[in-house]
């Protein structure tokens, strides 16, 4: 059998030049990824070792095979690590059994009923915030992405855990934004997580309550809690187990931890993009407005609300469509491969970044462009006119989000209770510059002035 060289698979940068594409993703992956697109097409080969090479694959055919059709082929990749010694092995990071277990456990808590059930709270959620808002001079200046990232664990706190994390905020932030910053460093290079990095991780982990020593802190807190109330709801779930088999104290904390993280990020993020982009399109603004007043009137949205708020929704979609949460989902190849003509040798990197795919020419008129049109009935996004793997930003498969459709009710209920009260305005021209981390956030926060409507 001839021997497979790196050259004979798929294109892309070779010696000095990979060197210091290597170099520059760390820097702005986002650019990077998107150059060596515009240059070498759809699938691009980097070398990341003597032996190893990694596969950016910007197509919707690629997303499916990897993430759905041949699944079973691709696990998680290494660049993962810094992100499972962050929130352990629950069911963001873990495969095999462990994540079949612990899937079936959580899947009845994301059911479409039970995620009904959870609107109240968040529209009670975003009305506290709009509330401690509506006590600001008009035109102040706030972060708007971390008064989000509050509001959205404050939703994971009440809703799943039925804790009051308002106490934990500022804890879990730093926690999830120290660790983000480190496990990025892992993208591609596993050269980069070296003992500086572990230890930066741990102090992070210690801050949600994963330690060595036992399970303590935020996530200590919610499983006491719930433990003296008695509740039902995720943790019960957890905690029952399944067949006599009762998940461990440090299994929970890492499901807690998973949830911290990927419960309130997606949602986080997905509104600060949503608020900027309106400031940034006033007749979207305007759109949005006109369909709060004629829907809502003066009361605030509830879960049978979401349906009759398509430009809301198609608003949220359009934002999820340019600054996915998920920005790049990462695979390792356990056998040879051929993904849509692409030949992927066993033990390669795969990278599927859903901000390739949705700005991919073919698939996206204007793709760069903001326009949330396209998610109406009949729109070029409507899932009868498109590849279904052209839109992911939950991921697909099996391993989709499980959580995708709270976050789809979260958003749409908390925009509206937001927009119906205020307009927020960026505060400097064009869109913020955005961080591609674990997940893609505003890079330096995002001031918005306060304006009541």
């Amino acid at each position: 059998m001839p021997v497979r060289t790196l050259e004979d698979t798929a294109p892309g940068p070779r010696g000095a030049e990979a060197a210091r594409v290597l170099a520059a993703v760390f820097r702005d992956p986002l650019r990077v990824y998107a150059g060596l697109a515009e240059r070498y097409g759809d699938a691009v080969q980097l070398p990341v070792g003597p032996r190893r090479a990694a596969y950016i694959l910007s197509r919707p055919e690629h997303a499916e095979h990897v993430l759905a059709t041949n699944q079973d082929n691709y696990v998680k990749a290494f660049t993962y690590r810094p992100l499972r010694a962050l929130i352990g092995d629950g069911l963001l990071t873990s495969e095999g059994e462990r994540w079949r277990r612990h899937r079936r456990l959580v899947q009845p808590a994301f059911s479409r009923r039970h995620v009904a059930g959870y609107g109240d709270i968040m529209t009670a959620a975003a009305r506290d915030l709009a509330g401690r808002w509506d006590r600001l001079p008009d035109g102040s200046v706030l972060d708007a992405a971390a008064a989000l990232s509050g509001m959205a664990l404050d939703i994971v706190g009440r809703a799943l855990f039925g804790a009051d994390l308002g106490g934990d905020a500022d804890q879990v932030s730093r926690a999830m934004s120290a660790g983000q910053r480190v496990a990025v460093l892992a993208t591609l290079l596993p050269l980069r997580w070296g003992p500086r990095s572990t230890r930066a991780v741990r102090a992070a982990a210690r801050r949600l309550g994963r330690t060595p020593e036992g399970v303590q802190g935020p996530a200590g807190r919610i499983i006491a809690q719930h433990r003296a109330s008695g509740g039902g709801g995720l943790l019960e779930a957890l905690q029952r187990g399944e067949d006599g088999c009762r998940l461990t104290d440090a299994e929970i904390a890492d499901e807690v931890a998973t949830f911290l993280l990927a419960g309130h990020e997606t949602s986080a993020n997905a509104l600060s993009w949503s608020l900027a982009l309106l400031s940034a399109y006033p007749a979207a603004r305007d759109r949005l407005e006109d369909e709060l007043d004629t829907v809502l009137g003066d009361r605030d949205p509830g879960p049978a609300d979401a349906d009759k708020l398509p430009w809301t929704r198609a608003v949220i979609s359009e934002a999820l469509r340019l600054y996915p949460p998920a920005w790049t989902v990462e695979r390792d190849a356990l056998a040879d491969d051929e993904v849509a003509g692409v030949r992927v040798p066993a033990g390669s990197l795969v990278a599927v970044p859903p901000y390739l795919v949705h700005r991919h020419r073919e698939f996206w008129p204007d793709p760069a462009g903001f326009d949330p049109r396209r998610f109406l009935p009949g729109g070029s996004a409507d899932p009868a006119r498109r590849h279904r793997y052209a839109f992911i930003p939950f991921g697909g498969g099996r391993r989709a989000c499980i959580g995708a459709s709270f976050a789809e009710l979260e958003t749409v209920l908390a925009l509206a209770t937001i927009a119906r009260r205020f307009r927020l305005e960026l505060t400097t021209p064009g869109m913020p510059r955005p961080a591609a981390y674990v997940t893609l956030r505003p890079a330096a926060g995002l001031p918005l002035r306060l304006r009541r409507r």
